[in-house]
């Protein structure tokens, strides 16, 4: 296996990314969605990547706009500009490689993936990890004692994950715009929810309510164990195996 840097054009400026390979021919290639906040280099992003590259599949991790090395502004993006990078990250595997079959995301990651996934037609298979059912889940669970200056002021400084971020009304209403019931009842994709059971951070009833929603062919792991970051080396390195047994039968000689 081996990680590549590369980069791609996306709605808010040029988006840096790793292209982890196997060293033969991929099987398939897959796109991984990292978690709000978050970059492609955190931890998850970077071990479950690189493990489905260990078993054959091309894993592009990028940053969102406005986040890591990608450029942008975080203030003005927003869960709808997060589909839109997803798209452009799928748009540059279909040029310079092979469309993805695979659509991995984390937490926040895992949302977009959900509502992007019919505008990537090739996708076979989506994979959801701690994710909320629905973005306006991350406002209400992080931005709540914020709303009222976020509305008066227009914006606010929030510390989210130890670090301060501008967060604008811009991003609430997109949030808030943003029904996924619909979406995942007609994702016509094969889907694997993964859940922790006891996530202090995105409770499962999130997992729940996507699997509920979705049709067959779905399923279901509980993540037993495991915190929401995924940050335990063994627990990445499972993810990623049970990610890799599973899609197989849709991403494989398609």
């Amino acid at each position: 296996m081996f990680t590549e840097r590369v980069e791609f054009q996306g709605p808010h400026g040029k988006l840096a990314a790793k292209l982890d390979m196997p060293d033969s021919t991929p099987r398939a290639y897959g796109v991984f969605a990292h978690c709000f906040t978050c970059s492609k280099d955190v931890l998850a992003a970077n071990r479950i990547s690189q493990g489905l590259a260990e078993r054959g599949v091309g894993m592009l991790r990028f940053d969102f706009a406005g986040l890591g090395a990608s450029h942008g502004d975080f203030a003005d993006t927003n869960f709808s500009s997060n589909v839109e990078d997803l798209v452009a990250a799928s748009a540059f595997l279909r040029e310079k490689f092979a469309a993805p079959r695979l659509l991995v995301g984390h937490s926040m990651g895992g949302t977009a993936v959900l509502a992007a996934a019919h505008r990537i037609p090739e996708s076979k298979a989506v994979v959801t990890i701690a994710s909320p059912s629905n973005p306006h889940y991350v406002v209400n669970a992080l931005l709540s004692e914020h709303l009222d200056t976020i509305a008066q002021l227009g914006e606010a400084r929030v510390k989210l994950a130890g670090r301060d971020f501008n967060i604008r009304q811009q991003f609430v209403e997109d949030a808030a715009g943003h029904e996924l019931a619909e979406r995942i009842a007609q994702l016509n994709r094969a889907l694997l929810v993964m859940h922790a059971p006891n996530d202090d951070t995105v409770e499962v009833a999130n997992a729940l309510r996507i699997f509920e929603l979705a049709s067959y062919p779905k399923s279901f792991v509980s993540l037993d164990g495991m915190d929401h970051l995924v940050t335990a080396r063994e627990d990445a390195a499972q993810v990623a195996a049970m990610i890799a047994a599973w899609s197989g039968r849709y991403i494989d000689g398609i």
